[in-house]
């Protein structure tokens, strides 16, 4: 019994999946991940949380699906970009993981733009000049944390962590440097002009590898730790939305994948890397394509956070319906009208990354009367998510991106009420899907391509089908219209500046 297994180093949880192509999935395991913003605009994770999760679902795996660790062929692990985690000469970790949404490096952002011309970085680097740069992050250790950065020996993401883990093999996955910033368009390699702005010594920086490329096996460590097979190949990763979006089947110009997790995601497929400081790039999964996209710094993560803060009130209502607090509050929004009765939203709860890049942007709920109720304030919550999505499409069609099939993936994706606005919003339809268990089904199936178990990148379909369609109401436009003008003009009068 040949099977590949997939991880997930999600924001709020991590998952696993056991799957055996070509279309059988085994088991699925998850555990909680907490989120700490210590500090307005923070964003930290403990990666030892993640290594204990990852031998927790292992384990789980093996029980459920009744497979031993020696039918795993191969390992394939996705997680969230690009998280930054050091290491000292020792292996030590140095500090908490820096979070993709973290916006504490404003100041170091505007130092590199004084530094760099901008323009040249971007046709060179493929992505702009933004909090999302690992060498922001890194200049904001070494002003803030001189001893830390002292003593850096290695740099790298959330699933290279757990691949040195498994494997002891240190390395980086192509999209993780693309992101970072470290990678040179052209040539496709690690630039050392472009890792020099991060101020590390080169060495810190890992070798690079593709993401279905096998960087290693499990270690006789990895194994004991974490409850799989010594020997088993582990693949050079994937970024958890390129993953999402291979498993959706976005592989061509014009379909696009809405990702509702920890952050909402929108991505596209092109054969043509076109830069744009608005957007990031990445790599796809299957070779030759890439893949425009904007990552927002918040999505489930806010939602969750206010329902910890603001929805006690009505736990017991929502018990006593038998449904979660979530799906309480989605019931509550949906006798709301469209547009909240004039309550808007602008989720800038860690500041903004795309389209925006301002990790200053702050979130506000403007509008808000004595006549609104948490029902009202919900809603506003998924309007807020469904403006920032239009805004994305709208950026996408400025720079010759086709948006035509809309599917969506993920956690929120199961709330139709979710669903609904931003099919309202859009004025599109949206197609959800069954059987999709996230990124972590990419990841596995990205190394049943790397360890040679399969050879078709398509045949992935088989693990997702269509499920039901949502279709925008007629009767919500010209609503949504007044509602998407003020979200925009919110930000920039608070801002202070032109349109972004």
């Amino acid at each position: 019994m040949r099977c590949v297994l997939g991880l997930d180093i999600g924001t709020t949880s991590t998952i696993g999946v056991l799957i055996r192509p070509p279309d059988q999935t085994l088991a699925l395991a998850s555990r909680p991940v907490a989120l700490r913003s210590d500090h307005v605009g923070w964003a930290e994770e403990d990666p030892e949380q993640w290594w204990a999760n990852v031998a927790e679902i292992v384990r789980e795996l093996m029980r459920s699906s009744g497979a031993s660790p020696a039918d795993i062929a191969a390992v394939g692990v996705t997680g969230m970009l690009p998280a930054m985690v050091l290491l000292d000469a020792a292996g030590r970790l140095l500090r908490p993981s820096i979070q993709q949404s973290d916006a504490r490096c404003g100041a170091e952002v505007a130092e590199l733009r004084a530094e760099i011309d901008e323009n040249a970085f971007l046709a060179k680097a493929g992505n702009g000049i933004n909090q999302q740069l690992v060498a922001a992050k890194l200049r904001w250790i070494e002003r803030h944390e001189p001893k830390v950065f002292a003593r850096i020996s290695t740099v790298f993401g959330s699933y290279d962590y757990v691949n040195w883990r498994l494997t002891a093999e240190r390395a980086v996955e192509q999209n993780w440097a693309l992101e970072a910033g470290f990678i040179d368009l052209k040539t496709h390699g690690i630039d050392d002009a472009l890792v020099a702005f991060a101020h590390i010594p080169r060495a810190a920086l890992p070798r690079k590898v593709v993401s279905h490329e096998i960087l290693g096996v499990v270690s006789d460590r990895g194994a004991a730790e974490s409850g799989l097979e010594p020997g088993t190949p582990v693949i050079g990763g994937a970024a958890d939305h390129n993953a999402s979006a291979l498993g959706a089947g976005v592989v061509g110009a014009g379909d696009v994948l809405l990702k509702f997790g920890g952050s909402v995601d929108i991505l596209t497929a092109t054969d043509h890397a076109t830069p744009d400081s608005r957007l990031f790039l990445d790599y796809h999964l299957k070779p030759g394509l890439f893949v425009p996209n904007g990552c927002m710094s918040t999505g489930g993560s806010a939602l969750n956070w206010f329902a910890r803060q603001f929805a006690s009130g009505e736990a017991e209502a929502a018990k006593k319906a038998g449904l979660t607090i979530h799906q309480w509050l989605d019931r509550l929004a949906d006798a709301r009208p469209a547009g909240s009765d004039g309550l808007v939203v602008t989720p800038y709860f860690l500041g903004e990354k795309t389209p925006i890049h301002d990790s200053n942007a702050r979130a506000t709920f403007d509008g808000l009367t004595l006549s609104h109720d948490i029902g009202h304030l919900w809603r506003a919550m998924l309007e807020a998510y469904a403006y920032a999505i239009a805004h994305h499409v709208e950026v996408m069609n400025e720079i010759g991106y086709r948006t035509e099939r809309f599917i969506v993936s993920d956690g929120g994706s199961a709330s139709r009420v979710w669903m609904q606005i931003v099919a309202d919003v859009l004025q599109q339809p949206l197609q959800r899907l069954a059987g999709h268990p996230g990124s972590c089904v990419g990841a596995a199936w990205t190394a049943a391509i790397g360890s040679g178990l399969v050879s078709d990148w398509s045949a992935i379909s088989a693990f997702v089908r269509p499920a039901d369609r949502i279709e925008p109401r007629p009767e919500t436009p010209e609503t949504y219209r007044r509602g998407y003008r003020r979200y925009r003009e919110i930000y920039r009068s608070l801002a202070g500046r032109g349109a972004s």
